[in-house]
């Protein structure tokens, strides 16, 4: 059946959170996801994403932005037909996702990828109390690379108690924009102290331009500042890494282009997420192959997940089983 007999539609769904998962932007209890399901009358595509009010999404817009899409279903033709975001993620994943079913092979293949092979993802902890964060640091003893959410008075305070409580951790810290030019510096050199081996966007978007000649005594990775290829030129001297999120690319399909233009510019790849179901992660592990750092943990920190799900061992994620996605 050819593409213009496709039909899509949309959902949206909720999932609560196991407790408060926290930022230095707020607080929330539940993950509101949108979904897009495209079928051809034999076969259904589906993909997730999550509209992130920090981009000028909410649940409605974009929800009816899938709704009221009216372009190609088509993979290449989405790419101009619908700008980068949440919207363009949800439909192009369901693309991907039903092309695959049809053609009757795996997506890898359909992408030309290697299978993809398990991950160790980090898992994060959310902003909290310096007892607080290092109980929960001491409770993931199973996870050997731990995401802490910083971005507030007290942070020197977090990081300390954190790395006592886990000595034998990595640790990658997320400030999520909240830290200052003026504190920089001293939270720069606490977080090396602290065996910090990557800091996330500390600045601002748009305030990137502080981190130009100066010592990075650890690593940098844009996140909020990068969203597709159109941004590295602007960030590949300031930062030292990137944050590819599939709801910021607009999709399986400019992440994987992402990935590899980053790789030219001597970038290393974290490949991250935001807290949704195992539907979002499952697109997500492809990129994250080879990267440097993988935060797919989205799904652990649900207090549950849609079923079938991923598969975690302990900090260990397992591709996805293609009646999930692929």
């Amino acid at each position: 059946m050819s593409a213009t007999a496709r039909r899509l539609s949309v959902a949206i769904e909720t999932f609560p959170i196991d407790g408060t998962f926290t930022i230095s932007r707020g607080a929330k209890r539940e993950a509101v996801v949108v979904v897009a399901a495209i079928t051809d009358g034999r076969h259904t595509g589906r993909g997730e994403c999550t509209p992130y009010a920090r981009y000028g999404e909410t649940v409605e817009g974009v929800a009816a932005a899938i709704s009221s899409y009216r372009g190609p279903l088509d993979r290449t033709a989405l790419q101009t037909a619908m700008k980068a975001g949440a919207a363009r993620n949800a439909i192009d994943c369901a693309l991907w996702d039903i092309d695959a079913k049809a053609a009757g092979k795996p997506i890898h293949d359909l992408a030309g990828l290697p299978a993809p092979m398990p991950l160790v993802t980090a898992y994060t902890l959310s902003l909290a109390s310096p007892d607080e964060m290092a109980a929960k640091a001491r409770a993931a003893a199973d996870k050997p690379l731990l995401k802490i959410k910083l971005g507030g008075s007290g942070d020197v305070g977090r990081l300390n108690a954190i790395r006592a409580a886990r000595p034998d951790a990595r640790i990658i810290v997320d400030a999520n924009e909240g830290w200052t030019e003026e504190n920089l510096t001293e939270m720069m050199r606490a977080a090396h102290a602290a065996g910090v081996e990557l800091i996330e966007q500390p600045l601002p978007a748009g305030q990137d331009g502080a981190l130009a000649n100066r010592e990075r005594l650890v690593p940098v990775c844009a996140d909020e500042s990068l969203h597709t290829r159109a941004d590295l030129a602007r960030l590949a001297t300031l930062y030292d890494a990137v944050n590819i999120k599939l709801d910021k690319t607009g999709g399986l399909t400019e992440a994987l282009l992402l990935r590899d233009e980053a790789l030219k510019h001597g970038l290393k790849i974290m490949v991250g997420c935001m807290v949704a179901t195992s539907l979002a992660m499952a697109p997500a592990i492809l990129v994250a192959q080879g990267a440097g750092w993988c935060d797919l943990d989205g799904p652990l920190l649900l207090a549950r997940d849609r079923t079938p799900a991923l598969r975690y061992d302990g900090a260990t994620l397992h591709p996805p089983s293609r009646d999930l996605w692929g």
